[in-house]
């Protein structure tokens, strides 16, 4: 079969298409699917480059996100699934471990999945909105409404928010009747998040986002509830850390589920206790978010963000941009 593989960590350069892969073959408790769509996020830029204490066999098929049919059942799968059935598969296998960079992934036209990973397709969701999915819009449905923590009329700030998590986060806000300020890094990008329907957006390269929110909603009191903003979903870290607890007011939040521009920032403690805020993390994504987020494309309520949908030869293109962040919303790959 036709797949993309990772021969050693790396560059991009490491990922080499192929068209003999051997096929993968339905074995106790699992199936064999037909990608039909996958999408890339910036975890497999990780795994190309290699992660210190993780161990990928290699060669690797990357890709976490995939959406198929059913190709072949191995033995012990429940007889509720059946050849053609249409399939959202959640990344992470309970033995394995993440798709991509444990097991195989969807950078391929097959792949060998555990029954327990598979959640079943609407008909009117397709293999592209689905495949965009897991990682990115999985993870900012969790961050915001599994824990409940932007309510409506709250103003949230979404740093990174062109990305796959970013998109997904304004959407998410905006349809719980959030104030959404949207922070991206160039004038396309910001007319596309307009568009999308933030109601403010700002070009961080030009604009401290920490100040316009001070500015526009005045500086965060201790002795009251008054001057800043209620939420800031930060998933970057670094240097975007300080600003952030600086708009956040008394009592406000700070969601983090990743750290994608440092994971050790310098932090200063006055303000977590002087303002009494909340830090609340969130990791990963379960099927209960991936069955509602379909459910909310089944009802017309979500659209998922999908930049570019490109085939799988070139599939090591789609991986640059999201490495140089030249990407809005989600790249799809249809092998």
């Amino acid at each position: 079969m036709k797949a993309v593989i990772l021969q050693q960590h790396g560059g991009l350069e490491q990922l080499k298409f192929v068209k003999d892969f051997p096929d993968p073959v339905a074995t106790e408790g699992h199936v064999v699917i037909r990608v039909r769509a996958t999408s890339f996020n910036y975890h497999d830029v990780f795994t190309v480059r290699g992660m210190s204490g993780i161990k990928v066999p290699l060669p690797m098929i990357i890709g976490l996100d995939m959406a198929w049919e059913i190709l072949e059942r191995g033995a012990g799968v429940d007889s509720k699934w059946k050849r053609g059935d249409r399939v959202l598969v959640n990344p992470l296998n309970r033995e394995k471990g993440l798709m991509g960079e444990m097991m195989h992934g969807g950078l391929a036209e097959k792949c060998l999945v555990a029954e327990h990973q598979l959640i079943r397709m609407p008909e009117s969701v397709t293999y592209e909105e689905a495949a965009a999915l897991p990682v990115a819009y999985g993870t900012a449905h969790r961050m915001l409404i599994t824990h409940q923590t932007v309510r409506s009329g709250d103003k949230v700030i979404v740093l990174g928010a062109s990305g796959g998590v970013g998109t997904g986060c304004v959407l998410l806000a905006k349809m719980l009747g959030a104030e959404v300020i949207a922070c991206a890094s160039s004038a396309d990008k910001i007319g596309r998040l307009k568009a999308l329907g933030a109601d403010h957006v700002i070009n961080y390269r030009e604009t401290d986002f920490s100040k316009w929110a001070i500015e526009r909603y005045g500086k965060p009191q201790r002795r009251s509830y008054d001057g800043g903003v209620d939420v800031v979903v930060n998933f970057t870290g670094g240097d975007t850390w300080g600003p952030t607890l600086r708009c956040v007011k008394r009592g406000g939040k700070i969601l983090v589920c990743g750290a994608t521009a440092g994971y050790d920032p310098k932090e200063d403690l006055r303000y977590i206790w002087s303002f009494e805020l909340q830090v609340i993390g969130s990791n990963s994504f379960y099927d209960d978010n991936l069955q509602a987020l379909m459910g909310l494309i089944e009802l017309g309520k979500l659209k998922p963000v999908i930049d570019q949908v490109l085939s799988l030869e070139r599939a090591a293109e789609g991986l640059r941009l999201i490495e140089s962040r030249e990407v809005f919303g989600k790249v799809v790959v249809t092998p």
